[in-house]
């Protein structure tokens, strides 16, 4: 699927090369094969045009120049130089071959501002998003980014993990729009969460310190944003001895948890609430959900990026049965098998940007490497164990 993709795009990207010239030599072949009365400038002109978006400005200036001279070669051809016709279609080819440099203009610096407004927005997001300790508290830790296509805009996912006195507390969630609005939203995000993890007692009380964060943050908001800002996030807590999990879903994909033997539990609340920052539409206190962490169990938390990644035919991703029955060796080795499946059930590109935190509780005398069994398309038998 992604070979065929990638075929297809550098068909159409070729074509797009070559028109501007079939173009012209079309128009040279119209004129000689019909009578002098019939005119191919429309096809001249065309060519120019065409390249402006795609071509550089001096591959531009010589397309629209071949029009010009191909013109008028062909006038010269019909012995129709002298007349009144051949000077109007020749200023017209002038003028539109101008006009394609103009458009090549903005285009190019377009797209330069668009480049500059992207490595501006990645650096801002890997600045605020820092790629966490491979282990935290007694935890495996595993993080990943996935940016979805490459002319996608940065989105607002997000992750943390910090080690406090109360135990390991992550977050993942998810800003409400994208580029650099989005990559402010989530350093507040980030930073309210740090700081709340280390203070609050409860997990409840770090979720309604991110609450209170997004209304102040909503408040010098203006717009869309300071009526539709919000984020839905995952909370969880892994406490010491480690031994406990507590969760708080607020209106985000619900985590799994991956136990040694392969099975595969969704932490699905047995509450619906709102996301961060939609206070104003209910109030009700948040309630950790809590349930054993065995050695050896993994849990997954991940935005909607993967669980909406679709394949060609609009069938959704679904982390839970692709994961059921796979063992991994470490958090990073899960991330890594987990990734290349996306990869593969959605041809290669997705439409939305994907984090992914894993933490795994190792077993006693636990080996340094357990045996993988690699993801696979469900309902196949390969590489099963």
């Amino acid at each position: 699927m992604g070979q065929r993709r990638h075929d297809g795009m550098s068909s159409a990207q070729l074509l797009v090369r070559l028109l501007p010239g079939l173009m012209i030599l079309g128009a040279i072949f119209f004129d000689l094969a019909t009578p002098a009365k019939f005119t191919a400038v429309p096809m001249f002109a065309a060519s120019p045009l065409i390249a402006a978006p795609f071509f550089s400005w001096r591959a531009t200036a010589i397309t629209g120049l071949a029009a010009v001279v191909g013109a008028m070669g062909m006038h010269a051809y019909n012995e129709t130089a002298a007349q009144i016709t051949a000077l109007t279609e020749t200023t017209t080819l002038v003028t539109v071959a101008a006009l394609a440099l103009l458009i090549n203009d903005v285009v190019r610096r377009s797209n330069q501002r668009l480049a500059s407004a992207r490595v501006i927005a990645e650096t801002a997001q890997r600045a605020v998003l820092p790629s966490p300790a491979d282990r935290i508290g007694g935890l495996q830790v595993a993080a990943r980014y996935e940016a979805a296509q490459e002319d996608a805009f940065i989105g607002g996912d997000l992750f943390a993990v910090q080690d406090t006195p109360y135990g390991v507390r992550l977050v993942v969630g998810d800003v409400r729009g994208k580029g650099l609005g989005a990559v402010e939203a989530v350093a507040v995000v980030i930073g309210a969460f740090r700081e709340a993890a280390e203070q609050e007692r409860s997990l409840e009380g770090v979720a309604g310190r991110l609450e209170r964060a997004l209304a102040r943050e909503g408040t010098r908001r203006s717009g869309l944003d300071a009526v539709e800002g919000f984020t839905t996030a995952v909370l969880a807590e892994i406490s010491r001895p480690v031994d406990a999990l507590r969760v708080v879903n607020r209106g985000h994909p619900a985590p799994l948890l991956l136990y040694a033997d392969g099975r595969v539990d969704m932490l699905e609340p047995s509450e619906a609430a709102l996301p961060l920052g939609m206070g104003d539409l209910g109030s009700w206190p948040d309630r950790a959900e809590e349930r054993p962490l065995p050695p050896g169990a993994t849990l997954l938390l991940y935005t909607d990026g993967l669980s909406e990644a679709r394949d060609s035919h609009g069938v959704f991703y679904d982390p839970g049965e692709r994961l059921s029955g796979r063992i991994f060796p470490g958090p990073e080795e899960l991330l890594d098998a987990l990734v290349a499946d996306v990869r593969r059930h959605t041809g290669g590109g997705t439409t939305d940007d994907m984090a992914l935190l894993a933490v795994m509780r190792p077993t006693e005398r636990q080996p340094r490497k357990r045996r993988t069994v690699p993801v696979v398309r469900a309902g196949t038998d390969d590489d099963r164990p």
